[in-house]
Order: structure tokens, then sequence, then C-alpha cells
């Protein structure tokens, strides 16, 4: 289901493509096939992050077949990076409440309980 309230906007750094990427830890749970299609998906999207590539013919533009990339659509998803409604993709704005996994492991009760706002 796509996400009205969520709609991307450019980051204050200087990159269109988030910094939180790697600081919160989201590309550490995607593949690189994932990572691809989400490049891809940065790079056709309109202002609003929505795109409507079929399966087949991003399959062709980044050397992977149809199977891997709704795999890697999948990996994306459930990693909250985009969304997706046949046949559209939307890229998410990075959502901010998601706890922050530490490098050597699991978020912490504390942290899970900070990010819903729990007090």
């Amino acid at each position: 289901m796509l996400c009205p309230e969520r709609v991307r906007r450019v980051p204050n750094q200087f990159s269109w493509i988030d910094q939180r990427l790697v600081r919160e830890h989201y590309m550490e749970r995607c593949t690189t096939h994932a990572l691809a299609l989400y490049l891809f998906l940065l790079t056709v999207g309109d202002a609003e992050g929505l795109s409507f590539y079929s399966d087949s013919t991003i399959a062709k533009l980044i050397s992977l077949d149809v199977i891997a990339v709704q795999e890697a659509r999948r990996v994306l998803i459930s990693a909250e990076l985009i969304a997706y409604q046949a046949p559209l993709f939307q890229v998410l704005s990075l959502n901010s409440s998601v706890p922050r996994r530490r490098a050597n492991g699991p978020a912490s009760i504390g942290e899970i309980l900070k990010a819903g706002g729990v007090r």
C-alpha cells in the first residue's frame, strides 16, 4: 500500500541519498540486489518518489532476473525503504522511528521503547 504521509523530501545534508541509510543501518538489512533496485528506484522516481517500471524492464536494466527483482522488492519493503502497489513503486522517506540496530547486535529494549514513543 502506498504511503502519502511519507512523501520523500530532499534531505538537509548535501546529497540526495539520505546518509541515514548508513548511520541508521538500513543498508545492513538489505541484499546487494535490493540495494541495486533501491538505487534504480531513486534514480527513476519522480519528485514524490513514484515510478512504475515493470519487473521485466527493471530486470533488464539492472541485470537481474525477474525473480531476483521480486525478492529485492520484498527486502526493500521489509526494510521500510519502499512501498509497492502494482504497478507503482514509492521510495519512502526514512522513518526516524525505526529502532537503530547496533553494529554488534540488536537494538536494546530501551531503544525500542523510546522509538515507539513509550516514556
